[in-house]
């Protein structure tokens, strides 16, 4: 009789630790939720670059003629505002 009842003990305890490891809980198979993370970049570096600064001195002589001198880095911004002038000056010439 002791026999049996301590076989009934190992085969229950046995049936019970196989149950609890067969399936995982639904509270642990989550892992544990890690916020999303998300980076922005630096308004600065968005922002497109200013163009080439061109410095420009205005001559007007006694017969209302214009001249310029034109300064800068970038000799095709220079070109750019040479024809915008050209084009300003020979418009009010016109007038």
């Amino acid at each position: 009789m002791r026999l049996v009842l301590v076989a009934s003990i190992v085969v229950a305890l046995a049936v019970a630790s196989c149950e609890n490891r067969s399936g995982p809980s639904p509270e642990k198979s989550e892992s544990p939720r890690v916020p999303k993370v998300v980076v922005e970049r630096e308004k600065y570096e968005r922002e497109t670059p200013l163009p080439p600064e061109v410095k420009i001195r205005l001559r007007r002589d006694g017969k209302d003629n214009y001249s310029w001198e034109l300064s800068g880095s970038d000799a095709d911004q220079i070109l750019k505002v040479n024809e915008k002038l050209r084009k300003k000056v020979a418009g009010e010439q016109g007038k």
